[in-house]
């Protein structure tokens, strides 16, 4: 499919019946409060980790950490992969004789209390380009969903009163109770297409992380959208992006395939 016209990227409507979006960094302005959550929780262990005798603390890095092992992924793959980065393993339970024991559930759970306690203080914001995007989209018939890897992906949603403007949502809370999981493997966006009784092959995603791009092109969807807001043009190029834009203001709906 050819979907660029000039300066402009398209969603060519003659080809594409739905479009999932997902939710951190393309319809909530919270990837920043995501990440921040995560940074908290990390550091907070790894300081006392080294204060009860364990390797010499390391900050977690937002930039580097972040992105490679957590970004995109379930809460417990993300906790896992950043830990084995640093050569720690932790039960993902507590043993039922030693509660007290620092677990892979427990620092998640950690990093959704800080998470929610941030949205609960500051609120959630939609981008008004996306709220604009989705509005046309579904003014022509073309049916919408909302992605996350997060359990509260339902709460922000709330928060920034945009809950009525997608059909379907597929969230963290499914991702656990079905055992789906999480980027860039396309188990979620594939649900979305399927609650949307679409084909993949007749559907677009749109999504700001590498690992969620991948995950789009490894589902086999149309369209692939990557929006760049954190100046990654490159990495979303080549892990599968059809088409790469700042804002979804850089998009526009065509009723026909257009060509460069």
């Amino acid at each position: 499919m050819t979907v660029t016209g000039g300066s402009r990227r398209a969603i060519p409507l003659d080809r594409i019946s739905a479009v999932v979006f997902d939710m951190d960094g393309v319809i909530t302005d919270t990837a920043p409060v995501h990440a921040a959550a995560w940074k908290r929780t990390f550091d907070e262990f790894l300081i006392d980790l080294s204060r009860g005798g364990g390797p010499r603390f390391r900050p977690f890095d937002l930039n580097g950490d972040y992105r490679r092992h957590v970004e995109g992924r379930t809460r417990a793959d993300g906790v896992r992969g950043f830990l084995a980065s640093r050569g720690i393993a932790l039960p993902g339970t507590a043993p039922p004789d030693r509660p007290e024991v620092i677990t892979v559930s427990a620092l998640g759970d950690r990093k959704d209390r800080y998470f929610m306690d941030y949205v609960d203080r500051y609120g959630a914001t939609a981008y008004p380009s996306t709220v604009e995007l989705v509005h046309g989209l579904r003014g022509r018939g073309v049916g919408t969903a909302a992605v996350s890897t997060s359990r509260n992906c339902a709460a922000v949603l709330r928060a920034a009163r945009v809950c009525d403007l997608f059909d379907v949502r597929v969230d963290g809370v499914d991702a656990v109770r079905m055992g789906l999981p999480g980027k860039p493997h396309p188990a979620l966006f594939l649900e979305a297409a399927r609650r949307l009784d679409v084909s993949p092959a007749d559907a677009a995603v749109v999504e700001d992380s590498p690992a969620g791009v991948e995950a789009g092109r490894r589902g086999g969807f149309a369209l692939v959208v990557g929006v760049d807001r954190a100046h990654r043009r490159a990495d979303l190029r080549a892990r599968g992006a059809h088409v790469v834009v700042a804002d979804l203001s850089g998009l526009e709906l065509t009723e026909a395939e257009v060509s460069s």
